[in-house]
């Protein structure tokens, strides 16, 4: 492989990872394959050559469409060989979603402008979707390369050329990628690997799905530090949260990364009587991100897994995003998850964290995530005037730094050109600062303004969601669609007659006696109606058509 020896860029790091740790593999649990660093660069490189002789460009998006399968890893190193940028698309998300999912690929690659797919033999039925594009099967047969001595000269990247498009994942009719250059990848790796001292001694275990930020860059941050990864499928982990972390306890895996609903999954699959099974005391850091960290969640994790060899600082509350290739905020190494609880009604209504005893009425808890990790700034803007904001006081997160994208591809690039100001990205999130300490409140577009008052979606979600007739306790609230000044919860239930209208009553009177609120217009869908992103985060805007389907 004639590429970069840089340690700066994607394939200089993989090839001095493959001279360093040629035995070391990455193992697929659920295809049962697995393939070592030596033969991933191998791999990588003679697939680069096939796709440069068929015309990929410097910094061309070219697609991955591959499940969490060794043809997704060389895919990606492959394009990144290349000199292409690697671009995972998304997988459908289920039968109910499936009749969007032409439209949702079609969208991104046109956002893309893209002109070639990798795919897996495993998907060859999603083919016909890609028309107008080149596709090329990720297999032995096919992209197997010539000969060494035929090989074309691989290009060698620079620290500043384009690496990635991550799409984000909550990309609908109008997606945007981040652009993410191999500096700003590689300076997000190291921050990851600085901030929980990852070491050789450790694994990584992954089954959220990698064409997701969290599932791919936590993977590569064991690849490229040249540790055992394990990878298994997202259905894996969904259909069976027990038998999963089974195999994570018979792996040896020290680190995995999950939303606070895989915690509560596997809560909802190990029963107390059953902990005394597991081993995991090898267990040293749980990234738990990407959604809001519950309280509740944590505290019964932490407890339920203590005499399995879990202890309470192997919990680590993060918070993250794409746009920073991942990592913005980590907490002290050998912390326990520290929260807040503050006022609910000062927090929505006034934007500020007012201190309370957990036991008062509207207390709400807010996890601390640390502060920023190496190479990255964070600060607290008003969303109305930019001015930053003293301790305490909710408003807009805004990053800079080395791991940070330039930009977006979109359609229309003039529906991303606000999300810079004076060189920091905008997140789209709220959240408050505490002695260096952030602390993330929720979504800008999440709060509802019902009759002049704020309130915050996951708010009136938490207070009903453990109502019994609640499917899994999803469900989510938005703004009513018929702006009729009504906040409107959606809730997945297997109820009818009667016994759901006693659902509805129950909700509304929660909401009532919690919230203050009697504007609220329930509606009840079936089981695993309600959009989720790859992640696993409920859509609550997408969420808002399951009404219009009602009426």
């Amino acid at each position: 492989m004639n590429s970069s020896d840089s340690s700066g860029t994607l394939p200089g790091m993989l090839a001095g990872i493959a001279a360093a740790h040629p035995r070391v593999a990455a193992t697929f649990w659920s295809t049962a394959e697995s393939i070592e660093y030596a033969e991933l660069h191998r791999a990588a490189g003679s697939a680069a050559a096939v796709l440069i002789e068929r015309g990929v460009r410097r910094g061309e998006p070219v697609g991955i469409l591959c499940p969490n399968a060794p043809e997704f890893i060389v895919s990606f190193f492959a394009i990144a060989a290349a000199g292409g940028a690697a671009t995972p698309l998304p997988l459908p998300a289920g039968i109910r979603r499936a009749a969007g999912y032409p439209q949702q690929l079609a969208a991104i690659t046109a956002a893309a402008g893209m002109r070639t797919v990798l795919v897996s033999p495993a998907f060859a039925e999603l083919v016909p979707l890609l028309a107008g594009v080149d596709v090329a099967f990720v297999d032995t047969a096919t992209l197997s390369g010539p000969n060494d001595g035929d090989a074309p000269a691989l290009p060698a990247p620079g620290p500043d050329d384009l690496a990635v498009v991550q799409f984000t994942s909550g990309s609908t009719a109008a997606p945007k990628g981040v652009q993410l250059t191999h500096r700003q990848v590689t300076s997000g790796l190291a921050a990851i690997r600085t901030g929980i001292a990852l070491d050789l001694d450790d694994q990584g275990g992954f089954w959220l799905p990698l064409f997701h930020d969290m599932g791919l860059f936590g993977t590569l941050s064991a690849i490229l530090r040249g540790i055992p990864a394990h990878v298994w499928s997202p259905l894996a982990f969904v259909k069976d949260p027990a038998r999963w972390l089974r195999e994570f306890a018979a792996s040896g895996t020290t680190i995995t990364a999950m939303p606070n609903f895989g915690y509560e999954a596997l809560l909802a699959a190990v029963p107390p009587e059953r902990v005394a099974e597991y081993d995991l005391s090898h267990w040293r850091i749980a990234f738990n991100g990407a959604e809001p960290i519950s309280h509740d969640v944590v505290t019964r994790f932490c407890e339920r897994f203590e005499p399995a060899g879990f202890t309470p600082t192997t919990m680590f509350g993060v918070y993250g995003m794409a746009e920073a290739t991942l990592a913005v905020a980590f907490p002290p190494l050998g912390r326990e998850t520290v929260f807040e609880w503050v006022d609910r009604a000062t927090l929505a209504d006034d934007s500020l964290a007012q201190p309370v005893s957990a036991t008062r009425p509207g207390a709400r808890a807010v996890a601390g995530v640390g502060s920023a990790v190496d190479g990255l700034s964070l600060r607290i803007v008003d969303i109305e005037t930019d001015a930053q904001l003293p301790d305490r006081h909710v408003g807009e997160i805004l990053i800079q730094g080395a791991s940070v994208t330039d930009g977006y591809l979109a359609v229309d690039p003039a529906a991303v050109a606000d999300r810079f100001i004076d060189g920091w990205l905008r997140t789209g999130d709220l959240g408050y600062l505490c002695e260096g300490e952030l602390f993330v409140t929720g979504r800008c577009k999440d709060m509802i303004t019902v009759r002049g008052v704020n309130h915050y979606a996951q708010d009136v979600e938490a207070v009903v969601c453990d109502l019994n007739g609640i499917y899994k306790g999803r469900c989510t609230a938005a703004i009513d669609p018929d702006g009729a000044d009504v906040i409107a919860l959606i809730a997945e239930s297997e109820l009818t007659g009667p016994d759901a209208e006693a659902l509805d009553r129950a909700i509304r009177d929660r909401v009532a006696a919690e919230l203050g609120l009697s504007a609220v217009a329930v509606y009840l869908v079936p089981p695993r109606s309600i959009p989720r992103t790859s992640s696993g985060k409920l859509q609550r805007l997408a969420a808002r058509e399951l009404i219009a389907q009602q009426r």
